[in-house]
């Protein structure tokens, strides 16, 4: 009985749970705090910020955590499916129709309504992640130099490292004598992405392994994929178009369920459907294995003082990433004064009000089809 209702709920928030990590968060709240009382306020909040030590997807990590605190691991396996399964299918089905009809004027003209609304939804969560993240020198040093280091090629997983890294030696050079083990253990870290390498054919491993890579380090909001995504698979790779991925972006977004089963739409269109398993199993995969992990991790990482500074480094840098990403995608967004007042209009709305962001994308659907008939 216990898994089953596990089960259910889950599922029911993985079909209605549009709008974006927060969303999912303040729905599971009202679901497990106020409904059905299997926690207290306190207990909800510190599983949150447990899940932000953690590499991945923040909102679906917490699902899996509430479903292994309330049925082990069994229940880990139950709500983090039952979350994602329905995400995945929703996007899959998008994911065939683009490959079949993407550049029918339909779909563009949708798209042309979409787009904009996607940049402003971006950057107001690069504003509000500013506000809260860049309050101190350091922080703010850690962005901008994120933000300057993607525009001159530097590997996105180099630039999340080279800010943790500096995060560390600005705030620990003088604990380096005592804090010498801790250092140690982020030597593994650089020797993995060190041996990072850029090949181009789109292979099931290949795939599976790129999104995996990413899953395992990607810190911060479902926003932050724009920037692995689009350094990898446009610049680096030439598996997409920089509009395919903001194509993807969308797709995501007016869908319910976690951000990140853009990789089963992403996955899609380089290698078919196998790709798209490929991909939404590797980028999800390693959520599975840290939640599992949690009860190790979290002493752990509480215990190195260098290792919670490195992750926070790693967490401020990401930010930088998010807003060179969407300087770069701006280009392929805004293509006439109309554009530009939708993305304006959107972000004003945004700022002034607490609006889920899945009307705004309804909104700018409507707008492509009107456009498409008049």
């Amino acid at each position: 009985m216990r898994m089953r209702s596990l089960a259910g709920v889950f599922f029911k928030l993985g079909v209605t749970g549009f709008g974006g990590p927060a969303a999912h968060i303040a729905l599971m709240r009202e679901e497990f705090v106020r409904r059905r009382e299997w926690m207290t306020d306190s207990e909800f909040l510190e599983m949150v910020g447990i899940t932000n030590l953690i590499p991945g997807p923040n909102s679906t990590e917490l699902a899996m955590h509430i479903g292994s605190r309330r049925a082990g691991s069994k229940g880990l396996i139950t709500a983090g499916l039952c979350f994602i399964v329905p995400a995945v299918i929703i996007v899959s089905f998008f994911a065939y129709l683009y490959e079949v009809h993407g550049q029918a004027p339909a779909i563009v003209d949708v798209r042309y309504g979409v787009l904009p609304v996607i940049i402003a939804i971006v950057a107001h969560a690069v504003t509000g992640l500013g506000r809260s993240t860049i309050t101190s020198l350091r922080n703010g040093v850690l962005a901008v130099g994120s933000f300057v280091l993607y525009f001159v090629g530097m590997h996105e997983l180099l630039v999340l490292l080279v800010g943790g890294l500096v995060a560390v030696i600005w705030s620990h050079v003088p604990q380096w004598k005592h804090d010498r083990k801790s250092l140690s253990l982020l030597v593994p870290i650089s020797m993995y992405v060190a041996t990072l390498q850029s090949k181009n054919e789109a292979s099931l491993i290949r795939v599976f392994l790129l999104f995996l890579q990413i899953g395992a380090v990607l810190y911060g909001s479902g926003y932050v994929l724009l920037a692995f995504l689009e350094n990898r698979l446009v610049d680096d790779l030439g598996w997409l178009t920089s509009q395919e991925l903001l194509d993807g972006i969308a797709i995501g977004q007016i869908t319910p369920g976690p951000l990140f089963s853009t990789a089963t739409f992403i996955g899609w269109q380089v290698a078919g459907v196998w790709g798209a398993v490929m991909a939404t199993t590797g980028i999800f995969l390693p959520s599975f294995l840290f939640v599992a992990l949690l009860t190790v991790i979290v002493p752990w990482v509480k215990r190195h003082a260098v290792v919670q500074t490195f992750v926070w480094g790693v967490t401020v840098s990401s930010l930088g990433l998010m807003a060179a990403v969407l300087v770069r995608l701006i280009d392929d967004a805004l293509v006439d004064w109309f554009t530009v007042l939708i993305t304006v209009a959107s972000l004003t709305v945004l700022l002034k009000t607490k609006i889920n962001v899945t009307w705004l994308v309804i909104g700018g659907v409507a707008i492509g089809l009107a456009r498409n008939v008049l």
